[in-house]
């Protein structure tokens, strides 16, 4: 169970992490194509926003606190934080190479709460996974 509990708080900082980056890109994206860019990653933070609170709480059923403060989000997350502004197609090849990091992530997550026979965290981290890999999709696509 420590495994898993330490695999969910990296799960959770670098979900969290990956939101800020999307909104953050969302503010600041510009260019000739700025409104698609701006409406991809409004859709994107907004749908991971909607799992922050969730995943807090798949924490807590586990019994363990949740980490809550930017210094332990920093310390816990394997997705890096984005102090520039890149340039617009780079913010979309920057939040690609960090979804699909997330849905590796995730995949270690569903396999170690599978393991302790926690069937309904694993059903939250699937869909979890699945969106990451929805969104690694829309921003593949939107680079071709």
């Amino acid at each position: 169970m420590d495994r898993l509990i330490k695999l969910m708080r990296i799960a959770f900082a670098s979900e969290y992490s990956f939101y800020l980056k999307a909104h953050n890109f969302h503010w600041n994206v510009e260019g000739p194509l700025f409104q698609q860019f701006h409406d991809l990653f409004g859709a994107i933070y907004e749908e991971v926003y909607g799992s922050i609170d969730p995943f807090a709480e798949n924490i807590r059923k586990l019994g363990a606190y949740t980490p809550g403060s930017f210094e332990r989000f920093n310390m816990l997350s394997k997705v890096d934080d984005e102090n520039g502004v890149p340039p617009a197609e780079q913010m979309v090849r920057i939040l690609l190479e960090d979804s699909d990091k997330m849905a590796v992530i995730l995949k270690a997550v569903f396999e170690a709460s599978e393991a302790a026979g926690e069937h309904g965290l694993s059903d939250f981290i699937a869909g979890r996974q699945d969106a990451h890999r929805k969104h690694s999709w829309m921003l593949r696509a939107t680079l071709k």
